[in-house]
C-alpha cells in the first residue's frame, strides 16, 4: 500500500516553507513557523504505518492579531504554496442549524468540490499530449470535410435520447437511403496527402488565426434547493457522474483554430479520464491532506449573554465542534471524514477574547499564535522587499503608459512614517493603510500618466510631503481620506 505516492503532500522543509512565505509577507515569524510545522507534520504522518497514522491527529492553529498584519495573506499564500485541497471561509457566513443561512458542513462540501476539480485538472494534464493528438485528428477531419464534398454518407452523432426516438419512430430510414460512395485508390491517396498537409499546418500553428464553426457539447449542471438533515441547501446535479444520460447542451460556435484545438483537447481529455477514480482520489486527498482556513472566528465569539445574536453565534461554535474534532459529512461525492483535516482559525479579537469562545472549541485549537502589530519599519519593508511590493506594482502600472517611475529611499521612509502616524491617530488597520496612502499619493500621477509618456518621474520625500502633509495634519480629514 503506497498511499504516499497517490496523495500529493508538501515536501518542503519547515525552513523552506518559511522562506517561501518570506517572499510575500514581512515579519510574523511565529505564525510562519507554526504553519510550517503543521504542514511538515502532514508529510511526517504520511510516512508512518497505517495503524499509527490514524492515531495522529492534526494540531489545529488559532492565529490572533489585529487587522492588516498578515493573517489572511498567510492563508492566501499558503493556498498557492501547498499541493493540497485548501479553502478559506468566513466564520460569519455560517448560522446555527435551524436559522436561515449556510450550515458549517458546507465548507467540507466546498473543499471536496475544490479537490475534485484539482485532481481532474491534474489527470487532464497527464493525458493532454494524447488528447491533443486526438484533437488534431478530429479538427483535420473537420477541415478536410469542409474543403471537399464528402463522398461517404456520414452519420451525425446523436445523444442517447435522440437514438431512442429514432428507434421508436424509424427516423433513420433517410440515412439508410443514401449509401456510402466507394472511393478509388487514387482518391484515397489524395485525401491522405491533404489530411497530412492539414495536420502539419495545425501543429505548426500556421492556421491558428483562421475561424471555423464547431459544435460544442457542454454539460448542464443545474442547482436545486433541497431539504437536507442540516437544513436547506443548494445541491448540484453532477452530470459527469451519470453518463451518458446526463443533461447536455449542444451549440455551434465560431472560434479560431487555436481555440478549437484547445476545446477539442479538453473534450478528448475528459473522455480519457476515469471520473469515478478522480472522485475517489479527491475524497482521499480531502480526508488526508485537506486544509480549512476559518477566518473572522472572533466574530462568532459570544460575550457571555444568551440573548440576541449571541444565541446563533454559540450555536455556530457548537456546530463547528464535531467538524473540527472529526465526523463524517455527506457530500454529493460521497461521505467525507474530517478527522485529519487541518483547521487554521484566525481573528482580530478586538472586542472579544479567545476565552470568549466556548471551552470545547478552545480545546480543539491547541496551538495559539499571536501576530504582532506593524510599525513604520515594517511598512518600509513591506513597500520594498516582497515580490509583490506596492512600489513595484505602481512602477509596472506606470510602465504600461510609458512612464519610468522611481521611488527614492527617503520617499519610502516618509510613506511608511505617514502610514504609521495615521494608524496611531485613527483606527489601526495595519498594512491596509499603505493602500490608502499610496492611492492618495499617486492619484494625480495616475490621472495624468498618458500625458507623460516617455518621461522619467522620481518621487522623493518632498513630493510625498507636498501631496500628503496637509491631509495628515488634519485629523478629521485623515479619518475620511486616509
Amino acid at each position: 500500500m503506497r498511499i504516499e505516492t497517490i496523495i500529493p503532500i508538501e515536501s518542503l522543509t519547515p525552513r523552506q516553507i518559511v522562506a517561501e512565505l518570506d517572499k510575500y509577507i514581512v515579519g510574523q515569524a511565529k505564525a510562519k513557523r507554526a504553519v510550517a510545522i503543521a504542514l511538515r507534520n502532514r508529510y511526517r504522518r504520511q510516512q508512518l504505518s497505517p495503524e499509527l497514522r490514524d492515531e495522529i491527529l492534526p494540531k489545529n492553529i488559532l492565529m490572533i492579531g489585529p487587522t492588516g498584519v498578515g493573517k489572511t495573506e498567510i492563508a492566501r499564500r499558503l493556498a498557492m504554496l501547498v499541493r493540497a485541497p485548501f479553502i478559506k471561509v468566513e466564520a460569519t457566513k455560517f448560522t446555527e442549524v435551524g436559522y436561515v443561512g449556510r450550515d458549517v458542513d458546507s465548507m467540507v462540501r466546498d473543499l471536496t468540490s475544490i479537490a475534485v476539480r484539482m485532481v481532474e485538472q491534474e489527470k487532464i494534464q497527464e493525458v493532454r499530449p494524447k488528447a491533443q493528438r486526438r484533437a488534431y485528428e478530429r479538427l483535420a477531419t473537420l477541415l478536410l470535410d469542409k474543403t471537399e464534398r464528402p463522398k461517404r454518407g456520414r452519420r451525425r452523432e446523436v445523444t442517447p435520447l435522440e437514438m431512442l426516438f429514432q428507434i421508436l419512430h424509424q427516423d433513420d430510414d433517410e440515412e439508410d437511403e443514401s449509401p456510402a460512395v466507394e472511393e478509388t485508390p487514387g482518391e484515397k491517396a489524395d485525401r491522405r496527402t491533404r489530411r497530412r498537409q492539414i495536420m502539419e499546418q495545425l501543429k505548426s500553428g500556421a492556421r491558428d488565426k483562421e475561424t471555423i464553426e464547431i459544435e460544442v457539447e457542454e454539460s448542464l449542471t443545474p442547482f436545486v434547493q433541497v431539504f437536507s438533515p442540516q437544513g436547506i441547501e443548494e445541491m448540484g446535479l453532477d452530470a459527469d457522474l451519470m453518463p451518458p444520460f446526463g443533461p447536455r447542451s449542444r451549440s455551434k460556435r465560431v472560434v479560431t483554430i487555436a481555440e478549437a484545438i484547445d476545446i477539442y483537447t479538453q473534450q478528448e481529455a475528459r473522455k480519457m479520464i476515469d471520473r469515478s477514480a478522480v472522485v475517489s482520489e479527491a475524497v482521499q486527498r480531502v480526508e488526508q491532506t485537506g486544509i480549512i482556513f476559518l477566518d473572522e472566528i472572533d466574530k462568532i465569539a459570544g460575550s457571555g449573554r444568551a440573548v440576541g445574536p449571541d444565541v446563533s453565534r454559540e450555536g455556530v461554535q457548537r456546530d463547528l465542534l464535531p467538524i473540527i474534532e472529526g465526523s463524517t459529512v455527506t457530500t454529493k461525492f460521497g461521505p467525507v471524514r474530517t478527522d485529519h483535516i487541518l483547521f487554521i482559525a484566525a481573528g482580530a479579537f478586538h472586542t472579544a477574547k479567545p476565552s470568549d469562545l466556548i471551552p470545547e472549541l478552545q480545546g480543539r485549537l491547541p496551538i495559539r499564535v499571536e501576530l504582532e502589530p506593524l510599525g513604520a519599519e515594517d511598512f518600509r519593508r513591506i513597500l520594498t522587499e516582497p515580490k509583490n511590493a506596492l512600489t513595484k506594482q505602481y512602477q509596472q502600472l506606470m510602465a504600461t503608459e510609458g512612464v519610468q517611475l522611481e521611488f527614492t529611499d527617503d520617499a519610502v521612509e516618509e510613506i511608511a512614517r505617514i502610514a504609521g502616524e495615521v494608524n496611531a491617530r485613527t483606527e489601526n488597520i495595519g498594512a491596509r493603510r499603505l493602500h490608502t496612502v499610496m492611492e492618495r499619493l499617486m492619484e494625480d500621477l495616475s490621472f495624468d500618466a498618458p500625458d507623460h509618456a516617455g518621461e522619467r518621474i522620481v518621487i522623493d520625500r518632498a513630493y510625498v510631503q507636498a501631496k500628503l502633509a496637509d491631509v495628515v495634519k488634519d485629523t478629521d480629514l485623515s479619518r475620511y481620506i486616509l
